[in-house]
């Protein structure tokens, strides 16, 4: 194909621009653009949800997206860059397009692998010039001959401001969590573009929404002095339509989360939610802690709900939460490392000697020890466990319903039993404004059961979590993921409260059962770090 006239020429007026087919009839029309220039593979088309994002684009310039998780909202981003590369390029004028996110993995891991994806999709045929070559389309960039689309940091907002061309647009990716002043950078270059001046500036910002602030809020709810944004909202039943999210998968977490649950509000109706005022855990606590997941374990995989596999074993002694099923639940192991919670392996086995089989051969795989929720079934396992005098050591049972005179981090707090300061301990670990940077695996399963337990605070002036036995008459299941976790982190290994011990924990009969007593103890400060105790603050020999 003939070279086009260079940018230069074109401004000195040495050369007059030529017309370009294909730039004159997709230029203002990116959703003909999708369906006309992308090869869509059988049985699939732009839906219909997403024509309207692409054409309210065009029209009102500033257009903030929100709906369900799985929507497809990056894969419309994707095909918004392309439409705006290669119009702007084939016209001959210079443009640029800025992509950022809330964090920089949801760049490297799905915004720019979803550009790639739909660049092998186009027509080029239908474009009039040759694929892009790997010159032209790399990791996180895409240059042609007129300008060029890139990637950055969303914390950075004087890259955001500038980037200066004469057509621009930029592209804000899980906008939720993009802070105010990378917003306002992008009001520059609206500052010198409109229908009386020759310039054009687009921003297209999406996500799934969260908790009822920020900017992206603030957008949505139409706050004054943001009328010139126009939102839109994409609702389950059309993302169900499209085909683009199953009708079952949104029933079933109806079921597990409860339709007026944060989490289901969020990621099923697309709709702002905070969680409950007595929620224990707040959800964007724990969705902060998923997103670092991926970071902590690059050599991982998560895919629906699973662990599919590392490419390495654990590089040291693990803790493992355990959490016994009892009247049909999941059993189900946490192992720990540090910070991050590795792995969650989940049975649905009745058989006793099967999960002690399961923690065994972790333990002698990695080495570390068992925190293992004895009440009811889980005493078979304990002692089952116990029985090995090398693992004895290692094997602590964890009482729910025991009291203890363990203290909050402030030193004010008390707790009604065990249970309420593990939940507590975890609530301390994930609270964004300690110094921990705690790592759970991105699993809808875990993410509802950390966000669903109540707590309140009792006439004696302690605090009180719901009962497994709540929480199953609320929301017709158990925690299980959820108090494996809990478990996990009350182990050796996280940061716990020193102890002074009152008495030791010993095994008592009680009729023909067997039942664990747990020591009492008493708080003497916050929460430092102490390798010497145990799980439950017996110290180690």
């Amino acid at each position: 194909m003939a070279d086009r006239p260079h940018p230069f020429e074109i401004a000195a007026g040495l050369i007059s621009p030529q017309p370009d087919p294909f730039a004159d009839r997709y230029w203002s029309d990116p959703a003909a653009f999708a369906r006309e220039c992308i090869s869509w593979p059988d049985g699939t088309v732009l839906a219909d949800f997403q024509g309207e994002i692409l054409t309210r684009l065009v029209k009102h310039r500033r257009l903030a997206v929100r709906g369900p998780h799985g929507l497809g909202k990056t894969a419309t981003e994707a095909i918004a860059v392309l439409w705006f590369a290669l119009t702007r390029d084939a016209a001959g004028t210079d443009w640029k397009c800025p992509t950022t996110a809330g964090v920089w993995r949801q760049l490297e891991k799905f915004a720019w692998p979803e550009i790639h994806r739909w660049a092998g999709r186009l027509n080029w045929r239908q474009i009039g010039r040759d694929p892009f070559t790997r010159h032209e389309l790399g990791v996180l960039t895409l240059r042609l001959r007129h300008g060029e689309a890139f990637a950055l940091a969303s914390d950075d907002p004087a890259a955001i401001e500038g980037a200066h061309a004469t057509q621009l647009l930029y592209v804000l990716d899980e906008a939720k969590a993009i802070p105010a002043a990378t917003y306002d950078a992008t009001e520059g270059a609206f500052a010198g573009a409109g229908d009386d001046t020759e310039s054009q500036a687009f921003a297209l910002v999406t996500s799934t929404p969260g908790e009822p602030s920020g900017r992206f809020y603030a957008i949505s709810r139409r706050e004054p002095g943001l009328e010139d944004w126009s939102a839109y909202h994409v609702k389950l039943d059309q993302a169900v339509e499209a085909g683009r999210i199953s009708r079952s998968w949104a029933e079933q977490r109806r079921v597990q989360w409860g339709s007026t649950s944060a989490v289901f509000q969020n990621r099923v109706l697309g709709e702002f939610a905070s969680s409950a005022e007595d929620t224990i855990i707040p959800l964007a606590w724990v969705e902060a802690a998923t997103e670092r997941w991926p970071t902590a374990h690059p050599d991982c995989g998560w895919n629906e709900g699973e662990h599919s596999g590392c490419r390495s074993a654990p590089a040291g002694k693990v803790v493992v939460g355990v959490d016994v099923g009892r009247g049909g639940d999941r059993s189900v192991l946490a192992l720990r490392q540090g910070d991050s919670i590795d792995e969650l392996r989940r049975s649905s086995s009745a058989d006793l000697m099967h999960t002690v089989g399961r923690v065994r051969g972790v333990l002698d795989a990695y080495g570390g020890q068992a925190v293992i929720d004895v009440i009811g079934i889980g005493a078979g396992v304990v002692d089952r466990l116990r029985e090995n005098a090398k693992l004895r050591p290692r094997i602590h049972p964890f009482n729910a319903s025991a009291g203890t005179s363990v203290r909050d981090h402030s030193g004010e707090l008390r707790f009604v039993n065990l249970r309420a300061a593990a939940w507590w301990r975890l609530r301390e670990l994930l609270d964004p404004t300690g110094d921990r940077e705690i790592a759970l695996p991105p699993d809808d399963s875990l993410i509802g059961d950390l966000s669903a337990p109540r707590w309140r605070v009792t006439s004696a002036g302690k605090i009180q979590v719901e009962s497994k036995t709540e929480i199953r008459k609320r929301l017709g299941r158990s925690t299980d993921d959820g108090d494996a976790v809990v478990m996990a982190f009350w182990g050796q290994g996280a940061r716990r409260p020193q102890f002074r011990i009152a008495s030791s924990a010993r095994p008592t009969r009680v009729g023909a059962r067997r039942r664990y007593s747990l020591p009492r103890v008493a708080s003497v400060g916050p929460w430092p770090t102490d390798p010497t105790r145990d799980a439950i603050g017996r110290r180690i020999q």
